[in-house]
């Protein structure tokens, strides 16, 4: 169900975790980050919860949390590094098919918006928190300010997600309905990345409304009255 619903098999936490462990785990959270987006971030962190309470992974809750929380504050250290010293050349180029420029400006509209803080707020909201640390260095926001949210936000988000998978992992109904949680995490976290694009789509179309309309533009200079230009009767 997964599979079909969400991508391929070999995305879904439960493959990855089965074939790679915690370090698959940690390689996951380190590149979505600040490397690549569409990586099941949430879902592999809930995941990793639900396996630590059954025993699947055999290492402490509290040593896979710190782990998964410093892959993600080192991931985006090195997002913010990208951002900051290719920057320009990554919003430059509209064309990309890994950097599009859509996600760019969604994640650029998502730090406008809510500042600083948005380092946090991304965390929770997927393609957003990979875009978020490139804009915050491409933007040069001040480092101590984004280095002290950097780590806010990787313990919230790493740390809060793998916990919440734990503790609900010691109910028998959330064990029997895995597959549909994801599902769940999945369309929920997505909702606010859909609503940032149809908000800059939005706003886009108005302004080019805006410079469509008539009278905006400049305008001839009018004919004095009476007269045809040079050529009028004396």
């Amino acid at each position: 169900m997964y599979t079909l619903a969400l991508g391929p098999e070999w995305l879904s936490p439960e493959y990855l975790i089965g074939h790679f462990g915690l370090i698959g785990i940690l390689v996951i959270v380190f590149a979505e980050s600040g490397l690549f987006a569409f990586l099941p971030g949430d879902s592999l962190l809930f995941t990793a919860g639900l396996f630590v309470a059954s025993g699947d992974i055999s290492q402490p809750l509290w040593l896979v949390c710190t782990l998964i929380v410093a892959a993600a504050i080192i991931g985006d250290q090195v997002g913010y590094l990208i951002g900051k010293y290719f920057g320009p050349k990554l919003f430059n180029r509209p064309n990309s098919k890994v950097f599009k420029r859509e996600n760019l400006d969604a994640a650029h509209d998502f730090m406008e918006k809510h500042g600083p803080k948005a380092i946090v707020l991304a965390r929770f909201v997927p393609i957003i928190r990979t875009f978020a640390p490139m804009v915050a260095g491409a933007g040069a926001m001040k480092y101590r300010t984004f280095l002290t949210y950097n780590v806010i936000g990787g313990i919230a988000w790493g740390a809060g997600v793998t916990c919440l998978g734990y503790q609900l992992g010691q109910f028998d109904v959330i064990k029997d309905n895995v597959e549909t949680i994801f599902i769940g995490i999945v369309l929920i976290s997505v909702i606010p990345v859909i609503i940032e694009v149809l908000k800059a789509r939005k706003n886009k179309a108005k302004a080019g409304e805006s410079a469509a309309r008539p009278g905006d533009g400049p305008q001839d200079d009018p004919q004095p009255p009476g007269g045809r230009g040079r050529h009028a009767k004396r």
